[in-house]
């Protein structure tokens, strides 16, 4: 008999495959328990101590959620960092607690990334405190849910505003100031997986993201030979504070969400932030103009035409068997 080895689990063909109350009262193929327990999220800096030593690293929307989380991996690693957003008071308090954390500084500087004339004086401001960035990370965003038919010119711009043309004003600001000064750097976008597949109902971040992945794109192709390399983060659902108070604020949506996902959990901040660590080290020097999908598997659930069939129960696949094989080839 053949057996094979999940974790410290055994299965054997045929033992305990089927449990009823796993799905839907009904008897289901199900491989063991809830997949969820099979892929943990692991604990702690995944880099190197030190793996950035003598860096500035640029973050923007850096005092809550993923730019938080990826801000304190960083400094973990030795980077000087800079956070950036409107609120000073969030960045602050932010960049203390980081600071105390790690024993690196951080910096919050006050900029609000749809103005360029602010986003100069932010840079401006960022190069008398530690010099030009050797990392930047375009993480500022904005997103409501909203039937398309009920957009307004100000909604659609209150989102493009900050995530396509905040990112843009952002990169094209420093980009030419380190091309002045023949300094290479890192640049790195968080996006969406939407942002390749669009989605109804966030038309305008969907929108603005995919611009933000040919802006990035098309950098990559042209300002490699300035030393200057971008990659882009399409993170699936992450359970952040900000995120779901305005994207499902009455918790209806989560269960969906963990039911499209095959690993059967949501990702975490942390998980995130050492991806984007790497990508943003010399680890991942040979790395520019990619995108990398951290979903856990939702994208290829939800764009596989007959992945439905999970859902089946053994019942059904029995009487669905019975048919196939009765009809008879033409």
């Amino acid at each position: 008999m053949a057996v094979f080895v999940k974790g410290a689990r055994v299965f054997r063909p045929g033992a305990t495959l089927f449990h009823k109350s796993w799905f839907h009262g009904s008897g289901v193929l199900q491989s063991g328990p809830p997949q969820a327990e099979f892929f943990p999220p692991a604990e702690g800096v995944m880099l190197p101590t030190g793996t950035f030593s003598n860096r500035v690293a640029f973050i923007t929307g850096g005092g809550t959620g993923l730019g938080r989380a990826m801000t304190t991996t960083l400094s973990q690693l030795g980077a000087q960092c800079i956070i950036a957003s409107r609120k000073l008071d969030v960045l602050q308090q932010t960049a203390e607690e980081i600071s105390s954390q790690t024993g690196n500084r951080v910096h919050a500087v006050q900029c609000d990334v749809r103005d360029p004339q602010a986003v100069s004086r932010c840079v401006d401001q960022m190069e008398s405190l530690t010099g030009l960035p050797d990392v930047i990370i375009n993480n500022a965003a904005g997103n409501f849910v909203c039937p398309s038919e009920r957009l307004s010119a100000n909604a659609w711009k209150s989102i493009t505003d900050i995530v396509l043309n905040g990112t843009a004003f952002v990169t094209l600001e420093l980009g030419k100031r380190l091309i002045q000064n023949q300094k290479g750097a890192s640049f790195l976008a968080i996006t969406t997986i939407y942002a390749e597949s669009g989605s109804g109902f966030v038309v305008p971040s969907a929108s603005a993201k995919a611009g933000v992945e040919v802006l990035y794109k098309s950098l990559a192709a042209e300002w490699g030979r300035y030393g200057h390399r971008f990659n882009i983060i399409q993170p699936g659902p992450i359970k952040t504070k900000g995120a779901f108070s305005r994207l499902d604020p009455t918790g209806a949506f989560e269960k969906g969400m963990l039911d499209r996902i095959p690993t059967g959990r949501l990702g975490k901040p942390a998980e995130i932030a050492n991806l984007a660590a790497y990508m943003s080290s010399d680890y991942a020097t040979w790395m520019s103009g990619t995108v990398i999908r951290f979903d856990g598997g939702e994208y290829v659930l939800m764009a596989g035409e007959f992945n439905e069939l999970r859902k089946v129960t053994a019942d059904q696949w029995k009487v669905m068997e019975a048919m196939i094989r009765s009809t008879k080839g033409s």
